[in-house]
């Protein structure tokens, strides 16, 4: 483990000298991105119609139950989509694979230029959707779900991160990169409201509290 993260360090290092002999030290403005999240302002409105309720039981959950990724067109499945969209200059074989590239990470400012460093990162994660209204619907439903590229749900992240973040809530977990802390939230709140999902108590006041500092 000590050796992958001492990789991950020298990257990011060799990354950040990079980008200062460019005067670059922020996210590439090339780069595309996820769908963008509705307005702080809509978000708060949102948030204050989602319905309160304690978070339900994983009972039953399993990754599954929410097929992923499946494919998009050709031989480019979800995510390869979403590396293709999220990244800056990225080159696929012939099977959609992305070989070459470089990934700006928003939760924690890091970039990548191999594809294996990536996780797509579910906005709200497959688990705290089963938990919030997810376990009554159809497979199809989740499908949908795990693979939405018309709403802010997936992205492309430093793969620990993604895995570090698990399935918690925002009253648990947010981006360590504080600049993106408004941006997780109105996308958090945008897939909850479009999916009538619930949101416990202290996940609200976690957003309403992150929405403030937008």
């Amino acid at each position: 483990m000590s050796g992958v993260y001492a990789r991950r360090i020298g990257v990011v290092v060799a990354s950040a000298a990079l980008a200062a002999t460019s005067g670059l030290l922020t996210a590439p403005t090339a780069q595309a991105a996820m769908p963008t999240p509705v307005a702080a302002s809509t978000a708060r409105t949102y948030l204050s119609q989602l319905t309160v309720s304690a978070e339900g039981s994983s009972t039953g959950y399993s990754r599954d139950l929410f097929p992923h990724w499946i494919t998009q067109s050709g031989a480019c499945d979800t995510r390869e989509v979403v590396l293709k969209r999220d990244g800056t200059n990225v080159t696929q074989n012939s099977s959609c694979t992305a070989v070459s590239g470089s990934w700006y990470s928003q939760y924690d400012g890091a970039t990548w230029t191999a594809a294996s460093d990536l996780d797509i990162d579910h906005m709200v994660p497959l688990a705290e959707a089963w938990r919030s209204g997810a376990s009554s619907w159809t497979t199809a439903q989740r499908q949908s779900f795990a693979n939405d590229l018309t709403r802010p749900q997936l992205i492309a992240v430093t793969d620990n991160v993604n895995q570090s973040k698990g399935d918690q809530d925002p009253a648990t977990w947010l981006p360590s990169r504080t600049a993106y802390r408004c941006t997780y939230a109105r996308a958090w709140v945008h897939v909850k409201h479009y999916y009538n999902l619930t949101v416990d108590s202290a996940e609200k006041s976690a957003l309403q509290s992150a929405l403030n500092g937008c």
